[in-house]
C-alpha cells in the first residue's frame, strides 16, 4: 500500500507522523510524497490556533481532491471535532490523539504486540514534510492550565513514555542516519512525573545521552516553571545543544496571570539569568502572544521592553486566536484584528533585532553545522544550509554534496537577505 502524510502543527505531531510511516516501512508499505500517488493519506491535524485548525481542513481537502484513495484525519483538530472531521469529502475515519499509537494496528489490522517486534529504521517523510532531524516524542498531553489554549483538552493529562521506548525510537533514528534528535512533548519538563517511582527531566535526557552512536541532542520547548537551574550540569555534554526554547506569552505580569501561566516577568529574568551564567552562548528563544484580550497598549510595550532587555536568540509571535472552549474566550476585551496585527509586527521586528545581535557574537568564530539542505548551483557548485548547535542558520559554498553531515565552519558575516550567517567550510567534523 502507498501511503502519504502529512502534519500541521508542532514538532510532536511531525514526530508521532514520522513514527507511523516508519512503522509502515516496517511492513513493507511504501510511504510516497504526494496524496495523488497513495491509496491512503494520513494528516495529523492541529488546532492550537483558528489558522491551524483552518490549515488543517484545507490539507484533508487537498488530499482528497487530489486523488487519494481514502483520507484519514488525526491529531487535535480532528481530535476535537471528529464530526466536522468525517463531513469533509473524502475523510472516512478519525482516529483520536488517544487512539493515534493504535493507527497503524487499527488500519492493517494486525496486533500491537506485532508491532511492537518490529526492527524499525527510522526514514525522513518525503516531499515538502523532509527533516534531517528525528523529532523523538517522549511525552504526551499537559498538567497545565493556560486559559487560552485547547492542547489540554485535545491530549489529556500529562503521559510520560518510558525510557526504553524513546530509547528504541532514538536507536532507529540513529540506524536511519540521523545526527540530531529533537526531544519534544507537549510539556516535556513533566517527563517522568506520573511515573509510580516519579522520574525528572534529567534523567531521561542522561540516559539518552548514553545511547551509542548518538552525535547531537535537541530539546524542544520546555515551560520556565518545569526547568530546574541543576538541569544545566548536562550542558557539559557537548553533544547537548545549547539552545533553550522556554515560552513566555506576555511580559506583563497581569496578563500573564490572566493567561494561567504561573510565572512572573522578575521569575523568568532570573530563570535566564542562571541558565546565561552557568552556559555560556545558550541560545535562548521564547513564544510571546500579541493581542490577548484586555491587552492595553501599555501591556504590550512590556512585552516589547522585555523582548529588548532579554535579548533573545529568537521568538515567535503569535496573535491571540480565541479557541471555543477555553477560558480565555470568555474573557472581555477582545483586540481587533487591525491592533494585533500591527502588535505582531512590532514584536517580530523586536525579536529580529535581537536575533541579529546574537547571531553578530559568533562572527569570526568556528562552529559545527549540520547541513539540512542542498542545492546544486548553475557554477557546479552546492549552496548548502543548517544549523549550528545554537540554532544558527549557516548558509555556505561546497564542491561537494554534504547534505545531512556535519562540518567545522568558520563563520564570516551576516547573510545580506536571510536571518542567518554565512559560512566557510574547514573541514567535517
Amino acid at each position: 500500500m502507498k501511503i502519504f502524510f502529512d502534519v500541521v502543527g508542532c514538532r510532536l505531531n511531525q514526530s508521532e507522523a514520522e513514527r507511523l510511516a516508519n512503522i509502515f516501512l516496517a511492513l513493507g508499505h511504501e510511504i510516497v510524497p504526494e496524496p495523488g500517488n497513495a491509496d491512503l493519506a494520513v494528516i495529523n491535524t492541529c488546532a492550537v490556533t483558528v489558522k491551524a485548525a483552518a490549515d488543517s481542513r484545507k490539507k484533508l481537502r487537498r488530499a482528497a481532491r487530489a486523488g487519494a484513495g481514502r483520507v484519514l484525519a488525526t491529531g487535535c483538530w480532528a481530535s476535537l471535532y471528529p464530526e466536522e472531521a468525517l463531513a469533509l469529502q473524502g475523510v472516512y475515519e478519525v482516529i483520536s490523539n488517544e487512539e493515534k499509537d493504535l493507527l497503524v494496528s487499527n488500519v492493517l489490522d494486525i496486533s500491537p504486540e506485532e508491532i511492537s517486534k518490529l526492527a524499525l529504521i527510522r526514514q525522513a517523510l518525503p516531499g515538502d514534510r523532509s527533516r534531517t532531524r528525528a523529532f523523538i516524542k517522549v511525552q504526551e498531553g499537559c498538567d497545565n492550565h493556560c486559559t487560552y489554549c485547547l492542547t489540554r483538552i485535545a491530549r489529556g493529562k500529562s503521559r510520560s513514555r518510558s525510557l526504553e521506548e524513546i530509547t528504541r525510537d532514538v536507536l532507529a533514528a540513529i540506524a536511519g542516519g540521523a545526527r540530531e534528535v529533537v526531544l519534544t512533548g507537549v510539556q516535556l519538563g513533566a517527563w517522568g512525573k506520573d511515573f509510580p517511582v516519579p522520574r525528572r527531566l534529567d534523567d531521561m535526557i542522561s540516559g539518552v545521552l548514553t545511547i551509542e552512536g548518538i552525535q547531537r541532542v535537541r530539546l524542544s520547548s520546555i515551560e520556565p516553571w518545569d526547568f530546574d537551574l541543576a538541569y544545566l550540569r548536562l550542558w557539559e555534554d557537548r553533544r547537548l545543544c545549547r539552545q533553550l526554547h522556554i515560552p513566555l506569552q506576555s511580559g506583563h505580569d497581569r496578563v500573564l496571570r490572566e493567561m494561567g501561566r504561573p510565572i512572573t516577568s522578575k521569575a523568568y529574568t532570573a530563570l535566564v539569568q542562571g541558565v546565561r551564567q552557568r552556559v555560556p552562548g545558550m541560545a535562548l528563544t521564547t513564544d510571546i502572544i500579541t493581542g490577548f484580550p484586555g491587552e492595553t497598549d501599555e501591556d504590550f510595550q512590556a512585552s516589547r521592553d522585555f523582548v529588548n532587555e532579554i535579548r533573545f536568540a529568537g521568538g515567535h509571535v503569535f496573535s491571540y486566536s480565541p479557541r471555543p472552549g477555553t477560558a480565555a474566550n470568555k474573557l472581555k476585551g477582545r483586540i481587533t484584528p487591525q491592533v494585533a496585527k500591527a502588535r505582531n509586527a512590532a514584536l517580530r521586528l523586536a525579536f529580529s533585532k535581537t536575533a541579529r545581535e546574537y547571531r553578530s557574537k559568533f562572527i569570526g568564530q568556528s562552529a559545527v553545522v549540520l547541513w539540512e539542505s542542498s542545492r546544486l548551483t548553475q557554477n557546479g557548485v552546492w549552496e548548502l544550509s543548517g544549523l549550528t548547535d545554537t540554532y544558527i542558520r549557516v548558509f555556505a559554498l561546497s564542491p561537494i554534496d554534504r547534505w545531512n553531515e556535519m562540518d567545522a565552519v568558520d563563520l564570516q558575516a551576516h547573510h545580506h537577505s536571510r536571518p542567518a550567517l554565512i559560512g566557510r567550510v574547514v573541514g567535517p567534523q
